[in-house]
């Protein structure tokens, strides 16, 4: 067993999650990236990559069975995986809405759950990867509005079962994060612009420090509530990395 801390990240192979795959390596963690897509990047030397979908119950199941069996402990975990749907909630199918909420929320609850022998050995940290569109929304982005609310009171709920097993549960919420899936979701009418770049300008302007954030620094925000020595007063809380987005009235 490695004397290492060892920390899993679902979704490591999207923006975010390569980012904090990348911020975990170097702060010496042996590091678990999984995702349901090929890696596409070199990961690193102190750490496995596991190719699966977590959506699916029975390969959440295998996935802690193979963590088990390799590490014995497990000092954070970060449910980072999503998916996200920009569609009017009125257009938004029952199998859309049940795909979205299994990647977005299930995972996370049945993740948990097999983990937990894992995390308790450690008394380790749970990290869970919500948004703004948790406190602040808009239009034609409701089931993933839905989902991120439900995590943070999710989190909320865990850390309150789990604090007597010393195991903290904390939630992050990121802003606009320069993310394939932001640019994804740019083409919903809430900014302007004939293309990518010209409305990821025009939301760099909508916020108080002018700009959108990068995935490194919601990387650094994660390992920072996942440290125990960092974060360790801190259980049960939201913490907000936008920029400033949700502090302005939108009447202003």
């Amino acid at each position: 067993m490695t004397e290492n801390r060892v920390v899993l990240i679902t979704g490591a192979n999207g923006g975010i999650g390569r980012a904090t795959v990348l911020a975990f390596a170097k702060q010496g963690w042996d590091v678990i990236g999984v995702d349901r897509n090929a890696l596409d990047f070199a990961f690193p030397e102190n750490g496995i990559f596991i190719q699966t979908d977590i959506s699916q119950p029975e390969h959440v199941e295998k996935l802690f069975r193979q963590v088990g069996e390799k590490f014995a402990r497990l000092d954070a975990l970060v449910n980072n995986a999503a998916i996200q749907i920009a569609k009017p909630l009125i257009e938004t199918s029952l199998e859309e809405w049940d795909a979205l909420m299994d990647v977005n929320l299930r995972a996370v609850f049945y993740s948990v759950q097999r983990a937990y022998p894992l995390l308790k050995a450690a008394e380790g940290a749970i990290v869970n990867v919500s948004s703004v569109h948790a406190v602040a929304t808009s239009a034609d982005i409701a089931s993933y509005a839905a989902s991120k609310g439900a995590l943070v009171a999710l989190t909320r709920a865990m850390a309150i079962e789990f604090a007597a097993d010393k195991v903290r549960v904390n939630a992050i919420l990121p802003g606009a994060v320069d993310t394939p899936m932001l640019e994804a979701g740019l083409s919903r009418g809430h900014v302007s612009g004939g293309t990518i770049e010209a409305r990821k300008a025009d939301l760099a302007r909508k916020h108080v420090i002018g700009r959108v954030g990068t995935p490194a620094e919601i990387a650094s925000a994660i390992v920072f509530l996942a440290d125990n020595e960092q974060s360790s007063f801190m259980t049960g809380h939201p913490l907000i990395v936008d920029g400033g987005a949700t502090i302005r009235l939108s009447t202003e």
